[in-house]
């Protein structure tokens, strides 16, 4: 099992593997459970709607599929480019992801 504490929602990762591979989008969701994300403006499926009291309107809608977290990669702030993640840990005992390329922190703040 991927482990899910490398990507966070908000993120900007970069899809290595499959389809969709060379986009870059944010991450809107997280299933760590299925080892699963949903990235903004990748693996759009297409979705047959009924109309119902919340959806008014049906027909067929667009949605992101999620994808497999292995598939992705987060994109660093400073060298722009996807790399894995390694910890770094703060005098004051914090955990900070930092990039394996540049060594620079990819978590804000």
């Amino acid at each position: 099992m991927v482990s899910s504490g490398r990507v966070r929602r908000g993120d900007t990762v970069a899809v290595i593997a499959g389809k969709e591979r060379g986009k870059r989008g944010k991450v809107l969701r997280v299933m760590p459970d299925a080892s699963r994300v949903l990235v903004e403006h990748v693996n759009m499926i297409k979705k047959h709607q009924r109309p119902t009291q919340k959806l008014r309107q049906g027909g067929i809608i667009e949605r992101e599929g999620p994808i497999h977290l292995s598939n992705v990669q987060v994109v660093c702030g400073r060298c722009d480019r996807p790399s894995r993640t390694g910890v770094k840990i703060l005098d004051d005992g914090r955990k900070i992801r930092v990039c394996r390329r540049c060594g620079e922190s990819i978590d804000k703040g």
